[in-house]
């Protein structure tokens, strides 16, 4: 019964007292967007009006306080009303939104819903055994998030604490987040795939006091011993002083001096919790994402700002309406599960899915049979399970009623063409709306994406097309200078602060200063290249710095490589991304073994399973090439665009090499790979399925 325990919530389990219902709220953007386009009394949101996108457009650039003010005061459940809607400085990195206000994030996801409708489903847990989901009142869910955060506050966390979160999806997830959030603590969410090593890295960065996890996780049928990994994680984080570990399966983990059973502790406390009011810049949560560096950094989202952004891209961009079943099928350890799983659904209202397991567990056609078994109107996933899904042809698809759908979407990374039409036309039967959204953890929520717009706009296949309200994107060229225009590429930035955006990376303002406005100074430079077509539409292009996206995952290739390095055999390496046609992206490692370093094979062994450990499985190089030497510059830096020019069949156009050390090496190198791919074709190659 441990995993019923789990879903059901505590509250339907052990008895239901009365939670706290907060403030009224609004429906989001209907009033608010109605008063800053002034429309008619009565009319449709004024953002899906025809004539009031191009206006609303206009206004969130040209005047952003006439507009984010309104929305906020009407969308959101306040405790003291703001001040000062807006307040940034690019070039110091200041970003700050609804200064002076005070609010509480839970109250407006849970409270203010439970007030006007408790028995309205929060949650759908589609857990990883097909056919047994689990539904969620508003009710049930405040009452479980009571519980957790008297339980957090029992073992002494405290306003403004950091909490680490270790936990699959599940309902007991979400109320850890929202735990968090009740009390003023701060969480940060860490991927239930990384390892010990990841796990403490960003426990020990955040300096976290309390650790929550389950004893083992289930996936795709499979067994995932998260315990095991939190006990091995624990041995090296000395600001730990307390594990809650719930049950989501039967079986017995050992239990050490600083482990609870989360669930008899709950069962001892009030489902009533007196919320935190909290500035609008107060910490929300902290999210790790990979920089080009080796270092992981901790980006910071706040509470207001945050939260309305999150909730108004989750409206617009997917066409949300009440009575929605919104299906976001991301993880919660990434953003996208963030802002799509838990806070613009649950701020908005919405009955959320959370989804366990892999989309082709038991089958491919497990997405499909649950679209039509829960009538999800809204399907958010990523190209890498597109790709995938497409190899298994089309009759996994229509073996399933998909009628219920209205939107369909796309995140993580760009989606190609082949997918992209297989998506609308076979899964959407050509009728639904697809919106390829491109945003990032640093944005907080969706910034290009082609809807919201015009109604009837046309939608370009593998495309963002068209910023969203109070997103003003800037193309640079290698100078530094706007480039204006149709028809033309530069590196992707921004020129106006949204109030979604991370605030800083913790504990390290500078770095966050130098990652994003110190390339081009006065904008928010996002990483990645686009190009803007003669229509004013935006293409993502892809990644400008050393970060690659492994389905959907960002990894700066300097962590893989720190992880390589650190192998007595390998003093050198150099990893690149290049395309895939499923992942969309996979890692290319070079390495330099030393003289003495053994059995090559073995030590591709022991590299494989050092970046499993390390970091996580996905990041282990889908290719290991060994080569006598790397090509550098002559003041030692790795030229890796050749290397990446190398293995994408780009070798007879190498642009500039003058800077080279040694040309000759770019001989060794073509000669090593070429004996690579004829040893792949032969199947006897050294590479990672």
């Amino acid at each position: 019964m441990a995993a019923r325990i789990v879903g059901c919530g505590i509250g339907r389990l052990l008895g239901s007292l009365p939670g706290r219902a907060g403030a009224r709220g609004w429906p989001l953007g209907v009033s608010a967007l109605r008063k800053v386009a002034s429309g008619p009394p009565g009319s449709a949101p004024a953002a899906v009006q025809t004539a009031s996108y191009p206006k609303l457009r206009v206004q969130a650039a040209q005047q952003p306080a006439a507009f984010w003010g309104p929305l906020a005061r009407d969308t959101l459940v306040w405790d003291t009303p703001y001040h000062t809607v807006w307040d940034c400085d690019f070039s110091s990195g200041k970003i700050g939104w609804f200064l002076g206000g005070q609010l509480n994030v839970s109250v407006n996801c849970l409270d203010q819903h439970v007030r006007k409708s408790p028995e309205s489903v929060a949650l759908i847990w589609e857990r990883d055994e097909p056919g047994t989901e689990v539904r969620i009142t508003y009710r049930e869910l405040l009452e479980t998030t009571c519980r957790l955060a008297n339980t957090l506050k029992r073992h002494g966390v405290r306003r403004g604490d950091r909490v680490a979160i270790y936990m699959p999806v599940s309902p007991l997830a979400v109320a850890a987040m929202l735990a968090c959030a009740r009390i003023g603590a701060v969480h940060t969410v860490i991927f239930a795939g990384f390892s010990a090593e990841s796990l403490a890295g960003r426990i020990n960065d955040a300096k976290c006091k309390v650790v929550i996890t389950f004893n083992q996780g289930l996936r795709g049928g499979r067994v995932v011993e998260l315990k095991k990994i939190v006990d091995e994680a624990v041995k090296h984080c000395p600001t730990i002083q307390c594990v809650l570990v719930a049950h989501r399966t039967d079986n017995k983990v050992h239990m050490g001096d600083l482990d609870v059973a989360l669930e008899q502790e709950m069962a001892k406390e009030d489902p009533v919790c007196a919320p935190e009011s909290m500035g609008s810049e107060d910490m929300l949560f902290m999210l790790y994402t990979s920089g080009s560096t080796g270092s992981p950094k901790g980006l910071v989202h706040t509470q207001a700002g945050y939260l309305l952004y999150a909730a108004l891209t989750h409206r617009l961009v997917f066409d949300y309406r009440p009575g929605d079943v919104f299906g976001c099928v991301a993880d919660i350890g990434w953003i996208t599960g963030h802002s799509y799983v838990v806070y613009g659904p649950l701020c908005n209202g919405a009955t959320s899915i959370l989804f366990e397991s892999t989309p082709v567990y038991p089958d491919p056609g497990r997405y499909w049979e649950m679209v039509q078994r829960l009538q999800i109107n809204q399907f958010y996933g990523a190209p890498t399970a597109v790709r995938l899904l497409l190899k298994y042809g089309d009759a996994w698809v229509r073996k399933y009623d998909r009628s219920s759908l209205r939107t369909l979407g796309s995140v993580g990374e760009p989606i190609n063409q082949e997918a992209w039409e297989w998506l609308h036309k076979v899964v959407g039967d050509g009728r639904c709306t697809l919106v390829d959204t491109w945003w990032q953890t640093e944005t907080g929520g969706i910034c290009i994406a082609p809807r919201p717009s015009e109604e009837g706009a046309e939608i370009l296949p593998g495309m963002a097309m068209r910023p969203f309200f109070g997103i003003v994107p800037a193309l640079m060229d290698e100078k530094g200078n706007v480039m204006e225009g149709g028809d033309v590429s530069g590196a992707l930035c921004f020129s106006q602060a949204w109030p979604g955006m991370a605030r800083t990376i913790y504990g390290d303002h500078r770095r966050f200063v130098d990652a994003y406005f110190k390339a081009y100074p006065g904008y928010y430079f996002s990483g990645d290249g686009a190009h803007r077509t003669e229509g004013g539409y935006y293409q993502i292009t892809g990644r400008m710095d050393d970060v690659i996206n492994i389905s959907g995952h960002r990894l700066g290739t300097a962590e893989i490589e720190d992880a390589m390095s650190s192998h007595p055999a390998v003093p050198e390496t150099a990893v690149i991304g290049y395309p895939h046609n499923i992942k969309g992206e996979a890692a290319f490692a070079f390495i330099v073994l030393k003289d003495d370093a053994g059995d090559s094979d073995m030590v591709m062994s022991e590299l494989r399973s050092t970046v499993a450990t390390k970091i996580a499985k996905y990041a282990v190089p889908d290719q290991i090439l060994i080569v006598k030497r790397l090509p550098k510059t002559r003041s030692g830096k790795v030229m890796r665009r050749l290397l990446r020019k190398i293995i994408t069949g780009k070798a007879q156009d190498l642009g500039d090499t003058t800077t080279l050390e040694d040309p000759g090496i770019i001989t060794e190198i073509l000669s090593a790979y070429q004996k690579h791919k004829d040893k792949r074709a032969a199947g006897t190659g050294i590479f990672v399925t």
